[in-house]
């Protein structure tokens, strides 16, 4: 099932009702139709029998227009469940508690996100020339050989490097989430990943990005590359997890 939504670049939320007959996968997707690779949300639940669930699915940044589908994600037919309601609801702006700088490099970073999956490598440089994207097929080390990071920046200058292999297979959210991690690196002047971490999401649900995309964002990438994943990697994913609790509760 594939619904229009009238996104008219504006700052939103669906409130979706999904009544199922029967035991399912549901799989929920928004996205823009124009592009490929321009998802704004992915999210898949499981029904164990009859029943109603509720979805909001936040919306601070859209394009001109966007789709949501709706679908079993076993079964090409959708007879497991129905949409009993949809609404398009207004997205209360949250005050974000940053610099002139860092707002600017938000919207750039967001900008970015938006295009990154349909867009070639290259340079970018944001409207005033004060912070640099590298778009990179890959990022590697001195010997060629890939690095997992999705990015990464330079702590002493404003540039940042991305992987577009990696980008590609991101939501719009997770790669927002990434690039305000890579700009907390540079705007806190610090090498440790957990501050960046922290500084990066709050950035992130301040600007009212799903919750659930934050979790993927913190997951994702070490998720797919087990066999890296140490001690230090499951400490940092458990402290954004605990920061995320934490903000829902006081939200």
């Amino acid at each position: 099932m594939i619904i229009p939504i009238p996104a008219a670049q504006r700052r939103f939320q669906i409130r979706l009702k999904i009544k199922a007959t029967m035991p399912f996968e549901l799989g929920l997707q928004v996205y823009d139709p124009r592009y490929r690779h321009s998802y704004y949300f992915k999210r898949k639940a499981f029904f164990k029998g009859p029943s109603t669930r509720e979805f909001i699915i936040a919306l601070p940044v859209s394009p001109e227009v966007l789709e949501l589908a709706a679908f079993d994600k076993n079964s090409q037919e959708d007879y497991a469940f129905q949409v009993e309601d949809l609404a398009i609801e207004e997205l209360p702006v949250k005050p974000i508690w940053a610099n002139a700088s860092e707002h600017r490099f938000m919207e750039f970073a967001i900008n970015f996100a938006q295009k990154a999956g349909y867009t070639n490598t290259g340079f970018y440089d944001s409207p005033n020339q004060e912070f640099l994207f590298h778009y990179l097929p890959r990022i590697t080390d001195d010997f060629g050989k890939e690095l997992i990071t999705p990015a990464r920046t330079h702590r002493k200058m404003p540039r940042v490097q991305i992987s577009q292999r990696l980008f590609l297979g991101y939501t719009i959210p997770v790669r927002v989430a990434i690039l305000a991690h890579e700009g907390c690196h540079w705007f806190l002047n610090t090498r440790s990943q957990t501050e960046a971490d922290l500084c990066g999401m709050k950035k992130y649900l301040d600007y009212g990005f799903p919750v659930i995309e934050a979790v993927y964002a913190v997951t994702k990438v070490f998720g797919k590359n087990p066999e890296l994943v140490g001690p230090r990697h499951i400490s940092r994913t458990q402290d954004v997890l605990e920061f995320i609790k934490k903000y829902k509760f006081n939200a």
